[in-house]
């Protein structure tokens, strides 16, 4: 028994001996700028943020980017952008009386005080696309679908039919915007529709067991819908599918194909709108 003892004490003396401490580098090489704004025909102003992915352990909302120098460009002209707290807010917004041109191509020019992922200087560009007017729309409830029913939003207008249109669709419920994230987003091509009247199409669908985002009989309910480019509603599907939300806080993965360059995530749109209103029944 003495020497089982002094056999193990001796082990553990050894096993302790040849222990030492390893210091693990957390590499923070992956972070990227994130850019998330949009510009349309409408009385500005329009609002750009920027931010960068934080790090895996980094338990806290990704970091504002700030201080940069941001521009608009359209082909013929320069529109500054402009910090809403400067040294703070990562938030940048052009000029009250700014509206976009349809047909136009849109770029800004992103210039950071510091690099990100390598790069001080970034780049994205989009094209404003012309949507179809909204004649009028309907609520329909389907309490048969679902646990606790569901409502529809039907449409009617008339799809163009000049070539592959790509729409996206934003619900409002008394002046709040319920579809406030990519992944709520509606999204569609023409391809069932292409040169046809549209004529009371289901454009969007809302679970009635999700109180906070669904809709009640005296409520005034907006549909907006966005002529959007092909690359937008790419980004779109993939963000998606990747299960990432749009504000971004950490950023979205890598092979999520935004229209910045440099490595940057996130993406820069251009669209037109068109809105109908109703009241719910």
């Amino acid at each position: 028994m003495i020497r089982n003892i002094i056999a193990f004490l001796v082990l553990s003396a050894a096993l302790l001996a040849c222990t030492e401490r390893i210091d693990v580098q957390l590499d923070n090489s992956y972070s990227r700028l994130v850019v998330d704004g949009n510009i349309s025909p409408e009385a500005g102003p329009y609002r750009i943020a920027l931010t960068s992915t934080a790090s895996y352990f980094y338990n806290e909302p990704a970091p504002r980017v700030v201080n940069a120098v941001m521009s608009l460009n359209d082909g013929f002209i320069d529109y500054p952008l402009t910090e809403t707290v400067p040294g703070v807010s990562g938030i940048y917004e052009t000029d009250s009386g700014f509206s976009g041109v349809i047909g136009r191509v849109y770029s800004i020019n992103i210039n950071l005080p510091q690099d990100i992922g390598g790069f001080s200087s970034y780049q994205a560009t989009d094209q404003l696309h012309p949507v179809t007017k909204l004649d009028s729309i309907r609520t329909v409830f389907h309490p048969e679908w679902g646990k606790e029913g569901v409502w529809t939003i039907q449409l009617w207008a008339q799809e163009p039919g000049d070539e592959r249109n790509y729409y996206m669709f934003n619900v409002y419920r008394n002046g709040i915007l319920l579809t406030d994230t990519l992944n709520k987003k509606v999204i569609s091509d023409d391809a069932l529709y292409n040169g046809s009247y549209m004529n009371g199409v289901d454009a969007v669908y809302l679970n009635n067991s999700h109180k906070w985002e669904t809709i009640y009989p005296g409520d005034t309910v907006v549909l907006q819908m966005s002529g959007i480019t092909q690359e937008y509603f790419n980004f779109i599907n993939q963000v998606r599918q990747a299960g990432f939300n749009i504000p971004f806080f950490s950023g979205p993965p890598a092979n999520v194909e935004g229209n910045v360059n440099n490595g940057a995530v996130g993406f820069f749109s251009a669209y037109s709108n068109s809105y109908a209103w109703t009241i719910v029944k």
